[in-house]
């Protein structure tokens, strides 16, 4: 949405809604912008029918099945986590000003982030919008705003046009989209100008994580978080050429009472980071199908049924190139070590890590993908639970097919290539007897697979014992 300024069009937090009203002139550079070409056919973002989580509540709201109730003390915040299943203890805290209601952030009083596996919803203190951005199996991410204040019939409406400005980038693979960022913020929140700024996912460093962010848990030492950057003596910006500033712990902590939990917890970051990446990866696989079935049906080559062996070459290259980046981050290819982490207490001290873990789904011998490691990846079976999502789900043939069988490929052992090298044969077997117990709309290739044999990895005999995953 529009931004107030160019320096915080990258954002600190994870990006939300940036407000409505935005210049005629920026909105037509959005139509033009040289990403991924969403507004025309075949994607039609602006008109296509949607089915994301909001658009449903609303429906419900207007046919007077479910009523949003108004606290005076956090307005529809509540009741709209409440109707969305979205859990309190998802609560992370943003002091930077990286939102359109910037006024109302500073590090006394951060802005609120909540999410589940398909909404993501922000509220500041005293602010008048609730932003949300909702994710629809088919169109990704959709942007909406709740007005604040009390009213007979509240309306979620969706921001079209100034949300795309911020929300269409390079970091967020092209797509309308979703993505956490980390910054050197001063102490009253400001963004040091030209201060690096880092794109937070499962693979960045610790040490360029949640600038801008409050972390309560073991990790935040190892990182940028709770933390301010000093001001220079002549309070100028930042020469280009200099090293970025120095952080320090802020003195003064923020108001705990002024939210519904008294946390921002870094495994609910953790799980974020690796989930806003995720999401994108997803709608640019399926948007990239699209793109390359709708172009060979205008040039009258593309099949009812397109297998991809029948796809010209190019074809395929715009369809496999992204399904294989999908590949790589559903299984955390990559992802950064986590330093040895406490996991009994990490989790202990985590309502989030719990609640999270309890949704399940799970095999035979109790084991999911939500079951967390924290040790020194997130993840104990590294395999995206976003994979059981409407989304996934939605990813169109022949891509969706290619993932599953180069997924496949990787967890049998047939595919040893580097870039898997993280994964045990251990790691890789447990995955695969989940998914086959779990996953529904499994294709027949792996169906045949469970049927010749138990599930079983190349790279360890059988009946050899397990190593110990850590």
């Amino acid at each position: 949405m529009a931004s107030f300024g160019a320096a915080v069009a990258l954002f600190g937090a994870i990006i939300l809604a940036q407000g409505i009203g935005g210049p005629a002139k920026a909105q037509i550079a959005v139509r033009n912008q040289g990403y991924v070409p969403f507004s025309e056919p075949p994607i039609n973002y602006r008109s296509h029918p949607l089915t994301d989580p909001v658009a449903l509540l609303q429906k419900d709201i207007d046919g007077g099945k479910v009523s949003l109730v108004y606290d005076k003390d956090r307005g529809y915040l509540e009741s709209v986590l409440k109707a969305l299943k979205i859990p309190a203890s998802s609560q992370t805290l943003v002091f930077s000003r990286t939102s359109f209601q910037f006024t109302n952030i500073s590090p006394e009083h951060p802005r609120a982030l909540y999410y589940n596996d398909d909404v993501y919803v922000g509220a500041v203190h005293r602010g008048k919008t609730v932003e949300i951005i909702s994710f629809d199996p088919m169109q990704g991410a959709i942007f909406y705003l709740l007005n604040d204040q009390q009213v007979d019939n509240p309306v979620f409406e969706r921001a079209e046009l100034d949300c795309t400005q911020c929300h269409i980038a390079a970091a967020t693979r092209g797509v309308p989209g979703v993505l956490v960022r980390s910054v050197y913020p001063s102490h009253n929140g400001n963004i040091v100008p030209r201060a690096p700024q880092y794109l937070t996912d499962q693979k960045s460093p610790l040490n360029e994580r949640w600038g801008g962010w409050y972390v309560t848990g073991a990790l935040a030492p190892a990182t940028m978080a709770n933390a301010a950057a000093g001001v220079r003596p002549d309070g100028g910006p930042t020469p280009i050429d200099a090293p970025p500033p120095p952080l320090g712990l802020i003195g003064k902590p923020f108001d705990a009472s002024s939210y519904i939990v008294p946390t921002s917890d870094q495994v609910a970051l953790l799980v974020l980071g690796h989930q806003a990446q995720m999401h994108n990866l997803i709608t640019l696989v399926n948007y990239q199908t699209r793109i390359a079935l709708h172009t060979l049906a205008g040039n009258g080559a593309a099949p009812v049924a397109p297998a991809l062996a029948t796809l010209p070459a190019d074809a395929q290259q715009k369809i496999t190139r992204p399904a294989e980046q999908l590949l790589r981050y559903l299984l955390f290819s990559e992802e950064t070590p986590l330093g040895g982490l406490d996991e009994r207490k990490a989790i202990a001290a985590s309502a989030f890590a719990r609640e999270f873990a309890a949704q399940g789904p799970r095999d035979g011998r109790k084991r999911s993908l939500r079951d967390f490691d924290l040790r020194d990846r997130i993840f104990r079976y590294p395999c995206s639970y976003l994979i059981y999502s409407a989304a996934f789900d939605a990813i169109p043939e022949p891509a969706k097919d290619y993932i599953y069988h180069r997924l496949l490929q990787v967890l049998t052992g047939e595919d040893q290539s580097p870039d898997f090298g993280h994964l045990t044969p251990r790691d890789r077997q447990a995955i695969l007897a989940i998914l086959l117990e779990t996953k529904a709309g499994l294709p027949d290739e792996w169906r045949r697979h469970a049927g010749a044999k138990r599930p079983r990895v190349a790279g360890r005999p059988e009946n050899a014992p397990a190593k110990t995953t850590t």
